[in-house]
Formats: C-alpha cells, structure tokens, sequence
C-alpha cells in the first residue's frame, strides 16, 4: 500500500495519445466528457507546474494531433512532445522512456487513448520499474466499455491506483486553504 500522497513535489503526469482521431474511436465513455476531464488535467499541472509529458503516435495518419486544448495549456510540453512511429508500450520509445525518467519523479498519474493498449502497457512496466503510478479513469477511454473494465482491472491488480480527476485534484490540494489548494480549487466543475 502507498504510504504518502502524491503531490506536485514528487510526482509527474504522462499524458499519452491524446489524439483527436484516437479519441474518435472510443466508445467507453462520452467524448465531450473524456475531452473535458483531460482538459481539467491538463489545468491541474499547469496549476501547480507538475512535470508533464505528451505522446502522441502517428499525428500523420488518421491519429491526428493532439487535442487543441494540450497545446492550448501546456504549450512547452505539446512542443516537446515525443512523437511516437507506432510503438504500442510508450516506454519502449526510447525518447519517451527518457522524457519520463528526466523528470525525477517516482510518483505519476497516467492518463491516455486507448485505456486497454495505449495505457495498460506502459503502466505495467511503470510498476516493474518501480514506480508508483494512479491512472485517470475518466480521462482514459477504449474502443468498449468492456475493454477498458479489464484494463482498469489489470492495472489495479498489479499494483496501480485507478482515480479520477477530482480525486487527483484533492489529493494534490490537500488543504483548499493551501497555496495548492487555492490554485485548484477553482478547476473543480460542480
């Protein structure tokens, strides 16, 4: 069991194919809703400058770019994007791999398109390697709901925490009253 919360000290935020055409083909959850909780996740790194990296694969095909509103919040880390050729595990893109470990951070929330390929991949070596890692269910979509329940249940059962976005944005806050706090306070939507 993870005995310390992850908060922007120690943690750091993988966003992975984020990508206007993926996100066309999921099914799992509603669109507009998918688009706007990782919208909302973008914000909470922007917030409190929470180390962000951005994949993408094969902008060139019907993939296409990243959501406009990634580069929109985050315009460094969409420039900085690593632009996988098709690689399945993002961590087996050697740039990405690094991009991840540059940041220093033992602690990540993962978020991605497709939850049952694009994610469950990476996250499992992620614990191999030792990290700690939550991932965004509401901000991770697949082509069925059926598909992205097993995920989920994969991940979690070898060791990952699945949350949501007003999870991530407590547990970062702590205190609504804290510097955090009072800078995340204002991405919750209810």
């Amino acid at each position: 069991m993870h005995s310390t919360a992850f908060n922007p000290d120690n943690s750091a935020l993988l966003l992975i194919d984020h990508q206007v055409g993926t996100i066309g083909f999921t099914h799992s959850h509603d669109i507009n809703l998918l688009i706007q909780n990782t919208t909302k996740l973008a914000k909470i790194a922007a917030a409190v400058d929470l180390p962000t990296v951005l994949t993408s694969s094969q902008e060139e095909n019907f993939q296409g770019l990243l959501i406009p509103a990634l580069q929109e919040i985050l315009p460094a880390q969409y420039q900085a994007r690593i632009k996988r050729r098709g690689i399945v595990n993002a961590m087996h893109d050697e740039n990405f791999a690094n991009a991840v470990r540059a940041t220093g951070r033992k602690k990540l929330f993962v978020s991605g398109i497709a939850t049952e390929v694009c994610v469950l991949f990476p996250v499992l070596q992620l614990l191999e390697e030792g990290y700690e890692v939550q991932v965004s269910a509401d901000t991770s979509a697949s082509h069925t709901l059926y598909g992205d329940n097993i995920a989920l249940r994969r991940m979690e059962q070898a060791g990952a925490i699945i949350t949501t976005v007003d999870q991530i944005i407590a547990e970062l806050a702590i205190d609504w009253t804290s510097p955090n706090g009072t800078k995340l306070i204002h991405i919750l939507d209810y």
